[in-house]
């Protein structure tokens, strides 16, 4: 069933159109992976999807009964983030906030779902701990619960991996393919098209102010699109089972983009 579905949007800021044109629907289940090159609009896309900016024309409806405190959104970290001085617990408990409402405490049942979430991170045992003294992998751990927290039908995440070491980007990698596993619709920004090939079930590409691809994994993965930008980056596709092609070796990196 979709839960979000674009319709011929543009998206910018400051006026100036980026990627116009943007057209797919996500369902329940789904799994997608943004991927574009430095510049290319990802991350103001998904800000245009959160509502934090206003399309420049076309429409985002949902669908499947969503609804936008449904969300749970991972955004890139800042600096000041980074050095946030609150407990691990305190930064999940914060992912129930549009939950609580104007309560000024936070309900035994949110309180348990921080704690569950931690647990399936597996961070409790760091939950009194500082967040900004944690490691790279650990503070994206807590900041992955805290938005399951928010989470009720759809994790939104904006490179989840930046910043991390290969060991700890491909176990965040398999953490997120879990929840999704577990019936959570995933929309993911990735500069690593590796990681977006093996994990997602749909790639939405992005380039030169334009949808370049949306698709299925395994048609992305006969594309044209695939053949300048996958193999032009040293990519070795791996054939598995009919219509899941999905590993892929050394596939570098197609961009990045902080917008």
């Amino acid at each position: 069933m979709p839960q979000l579905t674009c319709t011929d949007l543009s998206i910018g800021y400051e006026g100036k159109t980026i990627v116009s044109g943007i057209a797919f629907t996500v369902s329940t289940g789904d799994y997608l992976c943004i991927v574009g090159e430095n510049g290319s609009g990802k991350s103001t896309l998904m800000k245009t999807l959160l509502k934090l900016k206003a399309p420049m024309s076309g429409q985002i409806a949902t669908g499947g009964g969503l609804e936008y405190f449904d969300i749970g959104y991972l955004p890139q970290q800042t600096m000041v983030q980074k050095d946030f001085p609150a407990s691990v617990r305190e930064v999940v408990r914060s992912g129930c906030l549009n939950r609580r409402g104007l309560r000024p405490y936070y309900s035994k049942a949110e309180k348990q779902m921080a704690e569950d979430n931690m647990e399936k991170l597996g961070i409790t045992a760091i939950a009194k701990h500082c967040y900004r003294d944690l490691s790279s992998g650990q503070q994206q751990r807590a900041l992955l619960a805290r938005a399951l927290c928010a989470a009720r039908k759809i994790l939104l995440l904006d490179e989840p991996s930046a910043g991390l070491d290969p060991i700890a980007s491909e176990d965040m990698y398999s953490l997120i393919s879990g929840l999704n596993a577990e019936k959570i619709t995933v929309v993911m920004i990735s500069h690593d098209i590796a990681a977006a090939v093996k994990y997602a079930s749909h790639i939405l590409h992005i380039g030169a102010g334009a949808v370049l691809f949306y698709g299925t994994k395994a048609d992305y993965l006969t594309s044209e699109v695939w053949q300048e930008y996958g193999c032009t980056c040293g990519a070795r596709q791996v054939h598995g089972d009919a219509g899941d092609a999905a590993a892929v070796n050394n596939a570098g990196e197609a961009g990045g983009e902080r917008s």
